[in-house]
């Protein structure tokens, strides 16, 4: 195991008060407004997408996280991971943001570990559950510690409102990939092309249903987690209104 690492990890905030969390939401919302109007107005435009856009990696560690996820998860919940990670990369694309494009990729797939069946009533919120997991496979693997630190930080954070998108571009990714897939945010970003194929490929498989399900029984299980804030705030509600048929 590779245990040198120079970077502190997030830990997790537990459950936040609303008064905490409130402001974030309304930045969140100012910000999707904002780039919307940009796109309507035409200040902004959608650019073409060359294939290497969205590749996903290919290497032995990117094949092995994979394979770990398909073991211990459902295909709703893995396909969910997959795009996760080609919205990145379209979003990134068409900010132009340089990032790795392998961390991205493990951070995608690995960042809904805390959900699945194996991991769910493990102690702490989901997003440190799995990104704990996530880092200890990485390092397990000999991957570099500051780039499996930067795994287990995009996964904590990735629901993490008015945090994530000021991080790192790879921690960014997957708080807007996962965005857009749970509540839309960023959706008339993805040409509707490239949305279709994703979609073709990575099927929902009933996401929203499911999806909450999954959050409600993390509440119940763990009342005093990151995510019951949300709950409280409507997340659920958000999830079940994104433009996705499913």
């Amino acid at each position: 195991m590779n245990s040198t690492n120079t970077k502190t990890l997030v830990k997790d905030p537990g459950c936040l008060h609303a008064c905490q969390m409130i402001p974030r939401f309304i930045g969140l919302d100012m910000r999707m407004a904002k780039r919307k109007l940009q796109l309507k107005l035409g200040m902004s435009k959608l650019i073409s997408l060359v294939p290497d856009a969205y590749r996903i990696p290919d290497s032995t560690l990117a094949q092995q996280a994979t394979e770990l996820v398909r073991e211990i998860s459902d295909d709703m919940l893995l396909n969910h991971c997959y795009r996760t990670y080609l919205f990145g990369c379209i979003l990134a694309h068409q900010d132009g943001l340089k990032f790795d494009r392998e961390v991205f990729y493990l951070s995608s797939i690995m960042h809904d570990i805390g959900l699945s069946e194996k991991h769910a009533a493990d102690p702490g919120s989901f997003e440190y559950v799995g990104a704990k997991v996530a880092h200890e496979f990485c390092l397990d693997h000999d991957y570099d510690a500051e780039k499996s630190a930067l795994v287990h930080d995009a996964i904590a954070l990735h629901s993490a409102v008015g945090i994530a998108h000021k991080e790192d571009p790879e921690i960014a990714l997957v708080h807007f990939g996962a965005g857009v897939d749970v509540i839309g945010i960023h959706y008339a970003e993805i040409p509707k092309y490239a949305l279709t194929e994703i979609l073709e490929q990575y099927p929902r498989l009933d996401y929203k249903n499911l999806f909450v399900d999954l959050i409600n029984k993390q509440v119940e299980l763990k009342p005093k987690s990151h995510i019951a804030t949300h709950m409280k705030l409507g997340f659920g509600n958000k999830v079940k209104q994104t433009p996705f048929s499913e």
